[in-house]
C-alpha cells in the first residue's frame, strides 16, 4: 500500500512538473503535426487501464488518413510519413500521456495499455498484465520493445506485475532514456508498427 501510494505521489508530481517544463514542446510538435499530418493533432483511443477498466489514451498523430478506392484506411506502412516516424523514434508522439499520468489513467511506468480488442484474446495469465495501472513505459519497452513477440512482451508485462518495486521502476525510467537515444525496438521486423496480436495459439497434448 504504501508503494502504491509512493508511485501515484511520483506520478502525479514528476506528470505534472513535466507538463511544464516541456509545455514548449507540447506547442511546437502540435503545431507540426497540424501541418504536416493535418486535424486532428491528438490521437484519442480507447484503452484498457487497471482492472482493464477502459479510459481514453492521448498520443500526438503520427499516421495519415489516407483511404483506398473503397474508402478502407491504406496500411500502416502507407499512412505512417517520414515526420510520423520521426515522431515514433524520439517518442514525442507520446509525451501527451502525460496528462494520463497525471489524471490517474496511466503510470510512469507499466505494461503499455493495448487495444481494447485485444481483451478477449489474452489467456489467463496474460490478463494479469491488468493488474497494475498501464505505463508510458515497462519492462518490455526496456527489453525490446515493437521487436519482441507478443507472447514474450506479455511475459515480461506478468513478470513485472509479480516483481515490481520502486528501485526496479527507477532502473526501467532511466533504461527508457537510454532505448529512446538508441532508437531500439521501434517495430517489429518487416513492420512500420508492431503487428496486431490475435491471440496465443494454445498447445495441447497429443490425442487431446
Amino acid at each position: 500500500m504504501v508503494k502504491r501510494f509512493i508511485k501515484r505521489t511520483f506520478d502525479i508530481i514528476v506528470s505534472s512538473c513535466a507538463i511544464l517544463v516541456l509545455s514548449p514542446v507540447l506547442l511546437i510538435v502540435s503545431i507540426m503535426v497540424r501541418v504536416k499530418l493535418g486535424s486532428p493533432v491528438i490521437f484519442m483511443q480507447e484503452r484498457p487501464g487497471l482492472h482493464a477498466k477502459i479510459f481514453t489514451m492521448y498520443k500526438f498523430r503520427s499516421m495519415t488518413d489516407e483511404c483506398d478506392d473503397t474508402g478502407q484506411l491504406m496500411p500502416d506502412h502507407v499512412r505512417l510519413t517520414n515526420f510520423g516516424k520521426f515522431l515514433r523514434k524520439t517518442s514525442l508522439d507520446e509525451l501527451p500521456e502525460l496528462f494520463n499520468i497525471f489524471k490517474g489513467d496511466m503510470s510512469f511506468v507499466g505494461p503499455r495499455p493495448l487495444l481494447v480488442r485485444y481483451l478477449e484474446r489474452y489467456n489467463d495469465e496474460q490478463a494479469r498484465r491488468h493488474d497494475v495501472r498501464p505505463g508510458l513505459t515497462g519492462w518490455a519497452q526496456i527489453n525490446g520493445r515493437n521487436a519482441i513477440t507478443w507472447e514474450e512482451k506479455f511475459r515480461l508485462d506478468v513478470w513485472y506485475v509479480d516483481h515490481w518495486n520502486l528501485w526496479l521502476d527507477l532502473k526501467i525510467f532511466i533504461m527508457t532514456f537510454v532505448k529512446v537515444i538508441r532508437k531500439e525496438g521501434i517495430s517489429a521486423e518487416g513492420e512500420a508498427t508492431m503487428g496486431e496480436f490475435l491471440g496465443t495459439k494454445e498447445i495441447t497434448k497429443e490425442g487431446e
